[in-house]
C-alpha cells in the first residue's frame, strides 16, 4: 500500500488453472467483495447530488486508495442504473435483431433465461438493475425492463436465471463460494472498475482527490486518476468513494475526446442492511421451461474449453508497450478483412511496416487488423495503434 502523501497526490511508485465449477460461477454471479451484483460487462449511472458537496475531513490520495482496500462490504441491497457509450458504429438494427433471435432459440439450441445471453445486454444502452448480496453464498440481480424482469439468484450451490417475458428458467451450480472467483471473470461494478483502474497507476499517472459529492444520498470522496501519458484514449477516471465503508459507490470514465461518458457505474439507491433472507428463494413457476446447465453444454452452446488462465485471453496474445498505452496484439491465424466487405468498410485504411490494415474505432477502443490477419488492440489513439504495430515489425 502507498505511504501517506501530503499534497493528496500519489503515482505508482507510492501505490503499489482455474476449476470448471470457478469458470461458471466467474461467468454469473458477482462475488461480495465486490459487492454483490455482476453483469457482463459495463456501466452505471447516479447523478451526483445538487443539495452541495459534503463537509468531510481531509483526507490525501494514498489514504483513500487504503480505505478502498480495506473496504469489507458483505451486506447491501440497492437499484443501480448502467449507461454504456461506446460509440459503436449504427448496425441499422442488426444488433437488436441478433440479440432477439439469441434469446428465442429453439429449445435445443439454448435459454432465454442463460446469463450469457442476457447479460450481454449490458454492453450498450441505459439499464436499471435491482441488487442484493448477503456474504459470499447469496446474491441477486435482477434486469428491469418495459413489461418484464430478468432475474439472477445464487443461493448456496444453486444459481438460478428467470426471464418473466418467456416464463423460462436457467439452472446451474457452483461448487464453491463465488468470491474465490473474483479474479477470473469481467469487472462488473463500482468496486471492480475502481480496483481495475488502480492497477494502471504508475509514474505515468495523477492520482488526486478532487473534493466530496453525494451518491445515492451518502457523504463520498472524489477520487481523480489520470494518465499523463500521451496517446491514450482515457481522459480521466472518477471514483467516489463513500466515506464510512470505502466501498465505492460510482465510477465514470471520460473519453481524451471530450464528451459524455464512455462508463458510469454507480448506485442511485442503496442500504447497507442485511436483506431478507427470502430475497434470494427460488422456485420455478408453475409451466416454466427449466434449462440446465448441461443440456446447454449439449445444445447449441459449445462445451467448456479446456482449462486455461483465462485472464490472458486469445491464446498467443501478447502485450506490447506499457502503462497508459499498453497494445494487445494476438494473430487470428487467418487473413485479413475481405476487401470491400461490409466489416471492412466500417473501419479506415492504413498502411505501415506491417502492410496495410483497417482500423476500426469507438470512443476508448482502437483495433487494428492487418492483412496478414494480426490484431492489434488497446484505448489508445488511431497514431499510438499504427505506431506500435510498425514497432512490432
Amino acid at each position: 500500500m502507498a505511504p501517506h502523501d501530503t499534497d493528496g497526490n500519489t503515482t505508482a511508485g507510492e501505490a503499489d488453472e482455474p476449476s470448471r465449477a470457478r469458470r461458471r460461477a466467474a461467468r454469473y454471479v458477482v462475488p461480495v467483495t465486490v459487492m454483490g451484483v455482476a453483469a457482463a460487462t459495463i456501466g452505471l449511472v447516479p447523478a451526483l447530488a445538487d443539495s452541495g458537496d459534503p463537509d468531510l475531513p481531509e483526507i490525501t490520495a494514498a489514504q483513500l486508495i487504503e480505505k478502498i482496500a480495506k473496504s469489507d462490504v458483505e451486506q447491501l441491497s440497492g437499484t443501480v442504473k448502467i449507461t454504456t457509450d461506446l460509440g459503436l458504429p449504427d448496425l441499422g438494427g442488426l444488433e437488436s435483431s441478433l440479440a432477439s433471435g439469441a434469446m428465442s432459440q429453439g429449445e435445443d439450441d439454448g435459454s432465454a433465461a442463460d446469463p450469457a445471453t442476457r447479460l450481454t445486454a449490458l454492453a450498450s444502452g441505459t439499464h436499471t438493475l435491482r441488487v442484493a448480496t448477503d456474504g459470499p453464498e447469496r446474491q441477486k440481480l435482477s434486469l428491469l425492463e418495459d413489461a418484464a424482469e430478468y432475474s439472477l439468484i445464487h443461493n448456496g450451490k444453486d444459481v438460478w436465471g428467470y426471464d418473466s417475458e418467456s416464463n423460462e428458467v436457467y439452472h446451474g451450480t457452483v461448487d464453491e463460494p463465488v468470491g474465490k472467483a473474483e479474479e477470473e471473470r469481467p469487472p462488473a461494478t463500482p468496486k471492480d472498475f475502481a480496483e481495475e483502474a488502480l492497477k494502471s497507476v504508475d509514474d505515468t499517472t495523477s492520482v488526486t482527490v478532487d473534493g466530496t459529492a453525494q451518491v445515492a444520498g451518502r457523504d463520498a470522496y472524489k477520487l481523480v486518476i489520470k494518465p499523463e501519458q500521451p496517446g491514450s484514449t482515457v481522459g480521466a477516471i472518477s471514483v467516489a468513494v463513500d466515506h464510512r465503508t470505502g466501498m465505492p459507490l460510482k465510477f465514470t470514465l471520460t473519453p481524451a475526446a471530450g464528451g459524455a461518458a464512455v462508463v458510469d457505474v454507480g448506485f442511485t439507491k442503496v442500504s447497507f442492511d442485511k436483506p431478507a433472507a427470502s430475497t434470494f428463494d427460488f422456485t420455478p413457476p408453475k409451466g416454466a421451461k427449466v434449462t440446465e446447465e448441461g443440456d446447454l453444454d449439449k445444445g447449441g452452446r459449445p462445451e467448456h474449453e479446456p482449462e486455461k488462465d483465462l485472464g490472458k485471453g486469445p491464446d498467443g496474445m501478447t502485450m506490447l508497450g506499457e502503462g497508459w498505452t499498453t497494445v494487445a496484439t494476438f494473430d487470428t491465424g487467418g487473413a485479413g478483412l475481405p476487401a470491400g466487405g461490409f466489416l471492412d468498410s466500417l473501419g479506415d485504411k492504413v498502411k505501415g511496416d506491417f502492410g496495410t490494415g483497417t482500423v476500426f474505432s469507438t470512443r476508448l477502443i482502437n483495433a487494428l487488423v492487418t492483412e496478414d490477419g494480426t490484431v492489434y488492440a488497446g484505448a489508445v489513439t488511431k497514431q499510438a495503434l499504427v505506431k506500435a504495430a510498425e514497432e512490432a515489425k
